[in-house]
């Protein structure tokens, strides 16, 4: 399922007309970058959790010419998914 897909089953579930669903999504989209980006943790009883994580700088190879590179620290973004949802996906 990609965003607009998502957009088209909000408007269904709904009934809302396709631009009101568009920005329902785009409003829980653009919330939940910002609290990410900001170093917030989300948690979507059910679904699962959204995290930062922080790695810091390493050294690494550049595999063409096998020179060492400092890497630069970074923060991710990482999925844990929740119990009840791991158990829909299993039965």
């Amino acid at each position: 399922m990609n965003k607009s897909e998502l957009i088209e089953a909000l408007a269904q579930a709904t009934a809302l007309p396709a631009r009101e669903a568009r920005a329902a999504t785009d409003t829980i989209l653009e919330t939940m970058t910002e609290a990410l980006a900001r170093g917030e943790n989300i948690e979507i009883r059910g679904f699962g959790s959204f995290v930062v994580k922080e790695y810091d700088s390493y050294y690494g190879r550049n595999p063409k010419t096998g020179e060492k590179i400092k890497v630069p620290p970074k923060k991710l973004p990482f999925f844990k998914v929740g119990k009840e949802l791991k158990e829909k996906l299993n039965d």
